[in-house]
């Protein structure tokens, strides 16, 4: 939440409050792999006011050039599929005046991100590039095309994040490791959004890689799979930073290898219908989303145990301070009861601070159907799926 929070800050910063809109998850991954290998152990948290989508508390959030990285290419992804959207006429953008409006938002979304990757060194070409390079082997595949032509595009682009993020970070070493698990991280991003968009995609005739190439989804969750594998490898021979002072409630390796291995693993099964441990994914992350990976309710949810000693400081499912004594006032309560059901936390979050009384109640539609019992609250881990697991669980799950 503090990378997620810091990312959303450091676009209405820089670029105003609209540009907030283009806040994702995937993007938080830039500001993540930044701290996670930086020797520094202060100056990467900064105390946020309050905010309607925390309850109305304040935060510490990420700063700094993880969260600005993160924003330019959240920026100039984002630029580049509203400008794509409006060229395939989806929606309301089959409009012309809206269609014209949209490209215009796209032209300086893409103009911000250009400005803020310079101020961090990061040249935004290659990703405008690849974008573009996307347009020209979608209008050229068909059947009998191999899937990887297609998602090469997002490949180079989601690499060349991944390792400016070691330069950022003063670890040059570190580039060539984290641009393989980008690369990877890319391919995976397009397959799971493919997969999870073919049956409406045939059914609104949009094009999707997998049916226009005719790759079976056997092949898809193949590449996918072996995609999961090369990310764990890669990142087996990153240098991670020492770690951050406990005051400081900031992340660490454990973080990043938490996002890319057990939380990749999750979507996937999430995306095919299977399931790989204990855990059962839909148990984990509620019904599967619209929008693939790249949607604000994609793979990367906010904890769901928000009294895991790993979680946010306080035990705070939105990542804000631990409860103050005392009942809010009337009129302070109606404020947060409205922001609470505006922004469904009081429907969809596990837990949630009550308005008025400040006291834990659990949501609405809490449907947690983990069959590891209390132990889940405290094991990240599930067995054989990854190596050196730590978390000192003995569920045996």
């Amino acid at each position: 939440m503090a990378h997620l929070c810091g990312l959303c800050l450091a676009l209405r910063e820089e670029h105003g409050q609209f540009a907030r809109v283009v806040t994702n998850y995937d993007g938080l991954l830039i500001s993540v792999l930044t701290e996670a290998q930086a020797e520094r152990s202060t100056g990467w948290r900064r105390t946020a006011g309050p905010c309607p989508l925390r309850g109305m508390r304040t935060a510490l959030v990420a700063r700094g050039e993880g969260a600005r990285l993160a924003a330019s290419v959240s920026l100039v992804l984002a630029s580049a599929k509203v400008r794509d959207h409006a060229a395939d006429g989806d929606g309301l953008l089959a409009r012309r005046p809206v269609a014209l409006a949209a490209r215009r938002v796209a032209a300086s979304w893409g103009r911000a991100g250009a400005r803020t990757g310079s101020t961090v060194g990061f040249d935004t070409a290659v990703l405008v590039d690849a974008v573009d390079r996307q347009v020209g082997i979608e209008a050229l595949a068909g059947p009998g095309t191999p899937i990887l032509a297609v998602t090469e595009p997002t490949e180079t682009a989601t690499a060349a994040a991944f390792a400016h993020t070691a330069v950022l970070a003063g670890r040059p070493g570190n580039a060539a490791p984290l641009a393989e698990a980008g690369r990877l991280f890319g391919r995976l991003a397009h397959l799971l959004d493919a997969v999870e968009d073919q049956e409406a995609d045939a059914a609104s005739g949009a094009w999707n890689p997998l049916t226009h190439t005719g790759t079976p989804l056997e092949e898809a969750r193949r590449l996918a799979d072996d995609a999961l594998h090369g990310i764990r490898l890669a990142l087996r021979e990153v240098a991670w930073g020492s770690e951050v002072s406990p005051e400081e409630h900031s992340t660490d390796r454990r973080l990043a290898h938490a996002l890319l291995v057990h939380e990749l693993r999750r979507s996937v099964d999430r995306a095919f219908g299977t399931e790989s441990c204990g855990h059962a994914a839909q148990g984990a992350f509620g019904p599967p989303q619209q929008g693939g990976p790249y949607s604000p309710q994609g793979p990367y949810a906010p904890p769901r145990h928000p009294h895991d000693p790993d979680g946010p400081p306080g035990g705070d499912p939105f990542g804000g301070e631990p409860p103050r004594p005392g009942n809010r006032g009337f009129w302070a309560g109606c404020v947060v009861a409205a922001g609470l059901c505006c922004t469904c936390k009081a429907c969809c979050a596990d837990e949630f601070e009550g308005p008025w009384s400040r006291q834990r109640r659990e949501g609405w539609r809490h449907n947690c159907d983990c069959d590891c019992g209390d132990c889940c609250d405290a094991c990240d881990c599930c067995g054989n799926c990854c190596d050196g697991c730590d978390c000192g669980c003995d569920c045996g799950c």
